[in-house]
């Protein structure tokens, strides 16, 4: 992605300099950052002042920012922080139940009998809660490495994983990894690979499914983490149906052999992840009835 300075984008937008300095410091332009004095900002970055005038308010993030601010329980926030979390940490391999998930969530303590727990799972369920809340908050806001990161960094902490020298907690993989048994992008091209796939997704403003689930499938391709890349990349890709105005999905245990099958073909046939993913998005629409609230 090309970045052009204040100066510049202050004669694109015919705004003054210090307008556009005060935009970056209070966070309101998407991807902008500051190297020693200097901003810089991505050249297709969109005005605040016609952003604000052109945004239009998606039901579903309304309500559960006031939930999730309210700190409500029952409702589709606390619906989602459970579903999500129960059936990405399961994809993964996690052994707690929907019910230890749930109670995790609800009291901040879990009752185990007669069974031992991995504690790795207790500590990625309460973390996974947290990033739920991440995506929440920043929903509306331009997909970056910084977050990504971030992400990564929030569902791993505390973990076993993140006491081993060899991880890098928040930070892209040290060592070569597979998914499915395919080959990964090799940890000195992450970054790069990273930094392409991130242009490239950016560059149109009116995304389509079809463009979250392409972006989707290169993520997981590049797998740019040493571990939580799956649980990474789904919580993106409920940002970004939440950033779009896209009714977001839930890939739960029914779905996951479908799912596994549509990332390894895309390239060769879209509709098997495409019409795996519409399935969960009408399941994910039924909550959307029985909460009342509009999909659009």
């Amino acid at each position: 992605m090309k970045y052009i300075t204040i100066s510049e984008i202050a004669k694109l937008w015919d705004s003054s300099e210090r307008t556009i300095r005060n935009y970056c410091a209070l966070g309101k332009i998407d991807g902008a950052f500051i190297k020693g004095k200097t901003w810089y900002i991505p050249e297709n970055a969109i005005n605040p002042r016609k952003a604000k005038s052109k945004a239009k308010p998606f039901p579903l993030l309304d309500r559960l920012k006031e939930e999730k601010a309210s700190k409500l329980h029952g409702g589709i926030y606390h619906k989602i922080q459970i579903e999500l979390t129960y059936n990405s940490n399961h994809i993964e391999g996690s052994k707690l139940t929907y019910d230890q998930t749930r109670y995790i969530f609800e009291t901040n303590t879990i009752g185990i009998e007669n069974s031992a727990v991995n504690v790795d799972d207790i500590v990625e369920t309460a973390n996974h809660f947290k990033c739920i809340d991440m995506i929440i908050d920043n929903a509306s806001r331009t997909l970056n490495e910084n977050f990504i990161k971030r992400l990564h960094l929030t569902l791993k902490n505390g973990t076993s994983d993140s006491r081993k020298d060899w991880f890098a907690v928040g930070e892209y993989k040290k060592l070569p990894n597979e998914v499915g048994g395919k080959v990964t992008t090799e940890p000195e091209d992450v970054s790069d690979e990273m930094k392409k796939l991130l242009s490239d997704y950016n560059k149109s403003q009116d995304k389509t499914l079809d463009d979250l689930l392409d972006f989707h499938y290169r993520f997981e391709r590049i797998h740019p983490f040493q571990d939580g890349n799956g649980r990474v990349g789904r919580l993106i890709l409920f940002k970004e149906c939440l950033r779009n105005h896209i009714v977001p999905f839930i890939i739960d245990d029914e779905l996951k052999m479908f799912y596994y099958r549509g990332l390894s073909e895309w390239k060769s046939e879209k509709g098997y992840l495409r019409d795996t993913c519409l399935t969960a998005q009408d399941k994910f629409k039924e909550y959307l009835k029985y909460f009342e609230i509009p999909e659009e």
